[in-house]
């Protein structure tokens, strides 16, 4: 009988034993130590050897039983140490005894008689690694006859040399320098079949010179093993491999020798969510949500056999949880493969799915992701994959996205920029540069804009467009825009207490319509004034248009308390948003900002390079609509003399621009008031 194992063959020199597996290499019966005659100790035994054995009867003092006159003979192979001949012919026995026996003839028959007929599968081992003697129950466990087993190599019939290290822990043990062997083994039966059996090999005691090999079968217990692993392993649902097992092959394909010696050394993966199976799930039920997601896992395998028909493996379809799936593709070939393989997986769910009598119809957005396996650990893939997956939702859905490291660096700055935009506010890391708004008529500073800078210690100075969203997300921004109104408030207070001379300007300040809502804006602002000292009418408070145009409830009513206070209120790129001219009868607004796409359309000043006409037309009606409604106008983006001449041609009220100045310190601005800078940073062009 052979075994089977996964292990190496080991090519150390064993004691007198020989490997039969077709695939190992002979090993010596070559031994290196004197070879010590072990049968002396197992008289009356099963073996095939020829050779004179010495009974243990002949090696000790024999001894004399009561009665005898003299010590009885030796035979061989045999011990009778009981009665004598001379008893025998008489007819004396001893007590309790048959016939010509002693009390050790009976122990050592009752001991090989529990050996023989034991249920645990036995067998002594010299220690040259030979079948001494074996049981019934091996002889049947192994497909031979006891007698079949004598003389035989006991690492062959139970697989204990097919890989270095339990055959090295083997020949410790028949050496006596380990106290014990236990390993699980597959063998092969003569009739085909194969059995996992658990080995034990114990040294018996040292005068025996010998092993005792013991083997159980534990096949029924692996198979229970096997299918609980199968069932803890693999989704009840769709039967396809769960999450655990997915990330038992992921983190395993990953594993160096997995690609060092063959292969291509890469890996892809598809990482998929089913767009739309809540409703179907909310609507129609979880039974029927589960049978959907049964069909879907068949269209995926179909789809993984197609992928791998003619590659040496196809890939891994699992189910990661709720209604994500992943194809996972070990030694892809580039993005080309993992993209034909989403693309295949878009067709396939493209039919409507037939579930109950219900005609049902799902999309799936799905992440791709192809790289060097020894350039990512399993983390690092996962967490690729999942940002591509929320890009191709971002995208639209129901399409598939290809991993960007650009992208993905600008997605870890804006990242990092949130977890840090708290403590930041706290630590003072922002600051406020002005921008004069001038009156389009004298050139005059009228007022200046508030702008805010970040100035973070590893991304240097940033402007808002890059945290002022993120800001609004994690509602930071009640925060911030507390402090930017305060600080802007106190310098327009120190301006004017610096400059008396000079009428005062107002300070325009951003708010964000998440102000109004998570803070008592109307409260915070009244708070700043009385602190500051500064007259309300010096205070403007600028919301986009699409944050005005809409507003009802409470965000109505604190515009219309902060217009009631003398705050006056600014709508900021007028003309890109709802555009709902109705509102501006009902909204305490004072200024219309117009955005700079329609101030662009002026800065031409050749003749060759006319203006757009319909630009200018649409801003002169929303001037002459502003001031019929009272408003005043503000023209962003002014760049040039050209445009500003236009704008002021039309009606405009102010401008703010490079033509004018950049957003500058504080410092610059009080320059500009008392005329010691002429105000104008040349336009970038």
């Amino acid at each position: 009988m052979s075994g089977t194992s996964d292990g190496p063959v080991s090519t150390a020199n064993p004691v007198r034993l020989t490997v039969t597996e077709s695939d190992s290499q002979p090993i010596s019966h070559e031994e290196t130590t004197p070879r010590v005659d072990t049968q002396a100790s197992y008289a009356d035994t099963r073996t095939t050897r020829t050779e004179p054995v010495t009974s243990r009867a002949e090696a000790e003092p024999p001894r004399t039983p009561a009665g005898s006159a003299e010590p009885p003979r030796a035979g061989t192979g045999t011990r009778e140490t009981g009665s004598t001949t001379e008893d025998l012919e008489a007819g004396n026995t001893t007590d309790g005894l048959e016939v010509g026996s002693t009390p050790d003839d009976l122990e050592d028959r009752t001991f090989r008689a529990a050996f023989d007929f034991a249920p645990v599968a036995m067998a002594v081992v010299d220690r040259e690694g030979l079948v001494v003697t074996a049981n019934d129950a091996l002889a049947a466990l192994l497909g031979a006859g006891p007698d079949g087993l004598a003389g035989r190599v006991a690492a062959d019939l139970v697989d204990l040399a097919s890989d270095a290290r339990t055959w090295h822990a083997y020949r410790e043990v028949l050496r006596g320098r380990q106290a014990r062997l236990r390993c699980t083994r597959r063998l092969k039966h003569p009739d085909g079949h194969s059995l996992w059996a658990q080995v034990t090999v114990s040294p018996l005691p040292e005068e025996e010179q010998a092993v005792l090999v013991s083997v159980c079968d534990i096949s029924a217990r692996r198979e229970l093993q096997a299918r609980l692993r199968h069932l803890q392993m693999h989704d009840p649902v769709t039967r396809l491999p769960n999450r655990t097992l997915f990330f038992e092959r992921l983190s395993a394909a990953l594993e160096a020798e997995a690609y060092e010696e063959s292969g291509t050394g890469r890996i892809g993966l598809c990482y998929l969510d089913l767009d739309g199976f809540k409703a179907v799930n909310d609507t129609l039920g979880h039974r029927i949500g589960d049978r959907l997601l049964a069909a879907v896992a068949e269209r995926l395998t179909r789809c993984a056999d197609e992928a791998g028909h003619e590659r040496a493996a196809k890939p891994l379809v699992a189910r990661l949880g709720g209604d994500e799936f992943a194809l996972l593709v070990e030694d892809s070939t580039g993005t080309e493969q993992l993209a034909e393989l989403a693309k295949s997986v878009l067709t396939a769910l493209q039919t409507p799915f037939d579930i109950s009598g219900q005609r049902l119809s799902v999309s799936a957005s799905i992440g791709v992701v192809e790289r060097h396996a020894a350039e990512t650990t399993a983390t690092c893939l996962m967490q690729a994959a999942d940002t591509t997956l929320y890009w191709a939702k971002a995208d639209g859905k129901s399409r598939w996205t290809l991993f960007d490291p650009e992208r993905n660096a600008h997605r870890m700055t804006r990242q990092a920029l949130a977890s840090t935009l708290r403590p930041a506010i706290e630590k003072g890391e922002f600051a406020l540069e002005y921008q004069p708004l001038v009156g389009m008529e004298d050139g005059g500073v009228r007022g200046v804009e508030a702008l805010v800078r970040w100035n973070h210690p590893q991304f240097g100075t940033l402007t808002p467009n890059r945290f002022i969203g993120l800001a609004e997300e994690d509602g930071s921004i009640v925060q911030l825009g507390r402090w930017v109104l305060g600080a802007a408030c106190r310098q327009a207070r120190r301006w004017q207490l610096d400059h008396p001379d000079v009428p005062p300007v107002f300070v325009s300040v951003n708010v964000a319509v998440r102000q109004v809502w998570d803070s008592d804006l109307v409260a915070d602002v009244a708070a700043i004034l009385s602190e500051t000292g500064l007259a309300p009418h010096l205070l403007q408070l600028e919301l986009t248009e699409s944050a005005v145009m809409g507003s009802a409830g409470r965000p109505l009513q604190a515009l219309q308390a902060l217009s009631d206070m003398g705050v006056r209120i600014a709508i900021d790129d007028f003309g890109t948003g709802y555009s709902n001219l109705a509102y501006l009868s009902r909204l305490p607004v004072s200024v219309l900002k117009l955005d700079g796409s329609f101030v662009r359309g002026f800065q031409y000043e050749e003749a060759g390079n006319r203006a757009n006409p319909a630009d200018e037309v649409i801003v002169e009606a929303l001037i002459e609509l502003a001031h019929r409604l009272g408003l005043t106008v503000t023209a962003e983006c002014v760049e040039t003399a050209g445009q500003a001449s236009r704008l002021r041609r039309i009606g405009c009220d102010t401008g703010q621009g490079w033509l004018y100045s950049r957003p500058v310190a504080a410092d610059r601005i009080s320059a500009l008031l008392t005329g010691a800078d002429s105000g104008a940073d040349c336009p970038q062009t």
